[in-house]
């Protein structure tokens, strides 16, 4: 079996969503903003990029969807999906479960919604599952 060893190093944060995954969750959220994407990876036709940085941008009053860098950043753009929420922004996150973490603790849990996959996920054009658990996380 062929490892992606950059499934396993630092290479890169950015984790593209599985389409067929984004779909469903698009099919019951009806999403107009992604958040966090790229002019290659966008879910949505409305959407933030590195360049207009999201986390300076309002995400109210869309419902929005977020798969951030995955990164020591992480932190920030969860405490942002909160935060917008409490604004009225409705937020779906995908996020690796990392259920030790002080984002989690601080953030996550004050979440409305929290949907642990099952298995592990498939990002971008991996032929391998991703090495960590993931999970669906909804501010509103």
């Amino acid at each position: 079996m062929a490892i992606n060893k950059g499934l396993f190093t630092s290479n890169t944060d950015l984790w593209s969503t599985p389409q067929e995954f984004f779909d469903k969750l698009n099919e019951e959220f009806a999403f107009e903003l992604d958040v966090c994407a790229d002019d290659s990876n966008h879910k949505v036709n409305k959407y933030f990029t590195k360049e207009t940085n999201g986390l300076e941008q309002d995400w109210h009053p869309h419902i929005c969807w977020m798969n951030p860098p995955y990164g020591r950043e992480i932190k920030h753009w969860v405490k942002k999906a909160y935060e917008e929420s409490l604004k009225g922004a409705v937020v779906v996150c995908l996020l690796p479960a990392r259920t030790d973490t002080s984002w989690w603790h601080d953030y996550v849990m004050k979440s409305n919604d929290i949907r642990f996959i099952r298995g592990r996920l498939k990002f971008g054009n991996s032929q391998n599952s991703a090495p960590f658990p993931s999970a669906v996380v909804v501010f509103k």
